[in-house]
């Protein structure tokens, strides 16, 4: 485990986890009316929940108790908490309104996307025009952005994690692989993440830093305008989760990214770290090009 990782939080005498400053002592599951799961993971559920009071509806993620205390997994879900509670300053990160807890369960609060998964789109439509992948790569990389300079690595950028408000604006979810506290220039080495859209040094469990996060938007800008990762062809789908580094360390290019128009591959590098310190200074990157022509578009949300 990292060492930075927030301090592992005790129960009390109670049985109650620290919830800290998003914690509501008055709040509790009766003040909600539970429609429907529409998210599941391994200590619990996240349910669509329509607020009593006022008629709000919420994203609520239920956890149980029992298997976060197992698993010893304390400390890795109040580093989710805290980093949903810096959320609520950026449009397209899911905030965290507030969290409470009885003697079986945690509750968090969560802002409620309603247009659904990018990923369900990106299924249902095979693959984006470019004007499409650009807007959302463009609130992507605004939001890595804003917690980049919180000192926070994202790392396991997907469509799974890409959610859409009401607007088609993005949301992007779930923080529970977040480290914070890196600075700039230090690095981490917690293995993490998803095998289609990790870093080379990722995969070669080697130090990395920050910039593994623009790899992994490279990686889904470009499975939006071709449907599938460019580690992934319809060929390797049986062996999707095949790293895509052979033993040399270099990076394994399969069929979709071998086509003839290969004029979009966003980082054929094979070090996440050379992004930042040379392709993203090039103004005629076909990934910087897309990002400038969208930003224009996104800041005035």
């Amino acid at each position: 485990m990292d060492s930075s990782q927030a301090r592992t939080p005790s129960p009390q005498a109670n049985g109650n986890i620290n919830l800290g400053p998003s914690a509501n002592p008055n709040a509790g599951p009766t003040d909600f009316d539970f429609l429907k799961v529409i998210g599941k993971g391994n200590y619990g559920k996240v349910l669509l929940a329509k607020r009593k009071s006022d008629g709000t509806f919420y994203a609520v993620k239920v956890l149980q108790k029992k298997s976060i205390l197992k698993k010893k997994e304390q400390s890795h879900i109040m580093a989710e908490r805290s980093v949903l509670l810096k959320n609520v300053q950026h449009p397209f990160l899911v905030g965290l309104r507030y969290s409470f807890q009885t003697p079986e369960k945690l509750y968090f609060v969560l802002d409620y996307a309603n247009g659904g998964e990018l990923f369900f789109h990106l299924q249902r439509e095979r693959r984006f025009l470019e004007p499409r992948a650009r807007f959302y790569a463009a609130e992507v990389a605004s939001a890595i952005g804003y917690l980049h300079s919180l000192n926070i690595i994202y790392r396991d950028l997907k469509p799974e994690n890409i959610l859409l408000d009401c607007q088609g604006h993005v949301v992007l979810t779930d923080f529970g692989l977040c480290k914070e506290g890196v600075e700039p220039e230090e690095t981490t080495s917690t293995f993490c993440g998803t095998p289609e859209y990790l870093a080379p040094e990722v995969l070669r469990k080697e130090p990395y830093d920050r910039a593994v996060d623009w790899w992994c938007l490279g990686a889904v800008l470009y499975e939006m305008l071709h449907g599938l990762p460019p580690w992934v062809s319809e060929a390797d789908l049986a062996n999707v989760y095949l790293p895509p580094v052979d033993a040399r360390g270099q990076v394994r290019f399969t069929a979709i990214s071998r086509r003839s128009d290969q004029d979009f591959q966003p980082w054929p590098l094979n070090d996440a770290r050379k992004i930042k310190e040379k392709e993203l200074a090039r103004a005629t990157h076909p990934l910087v090009r897309i990002l400038r022509e969208a930003f224009p578009h996104i800041l005035k949300r």
